[in-house]
């Protein structure tokens, strides 16, 4: 890029405006619908935006607190992870963290959906339907239709908030579970002063892999009634 490109600086703008994650396509329909109307000098293709971001990466890479990151399925700036500590003290009444039960619950919907309340229910050995709704009011889940079987149950599955939340592209950039079986495996390893002995992989992470980048508010059922049956959310 050159140093009269204009591309760049409009990023920067349209980054700090957001209140969502930009994509290629939906900056160059932008630029085109603005070039059409004679408001923007050029045209732009998405590959030559996808380009001007990850250009952007190396301005915006933390060492001025800010990054430049890949999440939710777009590009947004984010403060430097180093600094989250600072950044939350400008909301001292807010809480950080998602209750046990929350992030099990999450987990659960995030290794497996689309899945019912019943299948979160089969890993967790306890009523689900709280937490849930919770998580659904939060916009960290969303209902994505109907299970095709008797008292055709809601399907559940995660939301762009919950990948912006833990700071995840897509869905594919989830760890695998023998990915976070090793890493479990390797930290008492070193605990220990030995090498890592790696165990089969688990049936669901440990919601503690999770918690420990989670951004969001508290997420708590302690006192979140469960929805009764028959008169659950439609879906949307």
């Amino acid at each position: 890029m050159s140093a009269a490109d204009p591309l760049p600086r409009l990023l920067g703008a349209l980054l700090l405006a957001t209140e969502r994650p930009l994509t290629a396509e939906a900056v160059a329909d932008l630029i085109n619908q603005a070039a059409d109307e004679e408001e923007w000098p050029t045209r732009a293709k998405p590959t030559d935006v996808e380009a001007a971001f990850r250009a952007l990466t190396k301005t915006w890479d933390g060492r001025d607190g800010v990054v430049l990151a890949r999440v939710g399925g777009g590009w947004r700036l984010r403060t430097a992870p180093d600094l989250s500590v600072m950044v939350r003290r400008l909301w001292p009444d807010r809480a950080t963290r998602l209750s046990k039960a929350a992030l099990e619950a999450l987990a659960v919907v995030a290794y497996r959906q689309p899945c019912t309340r019943l299948d979160v229910e089969d890993v967790r050995g306890v009523d689900c339907g709280g937490v849930l709704r919770s998580l659904l009011d939060r916009k960290l889940l969303r209902i994505v239709g109907r299970k095709d079987e008797p008292g055709r149950p809601l399907l559940y599955g995660t939301t762009p908030e919950f990948l912006e939340t833990f700071s995840l592209p897509d869905l594919r950039a989830l760890p695998t579970l023998r990915d976070l079986e090793s890493m479990r495996a390797e930290d008492a390893a070193r605990a220990q002063g030995g090498p890592p002995d790696v165990e089969p992989a688990p049936a669901l992470p440990d919601p503690e892999d999770l918690e420990a980048v989670a951004t969001d508010e508290a997420v708590d059922d302690v006192d979140a009634p469960p929805p009764p049956e028959g008169d659950e959310p439609d879906p949307t």
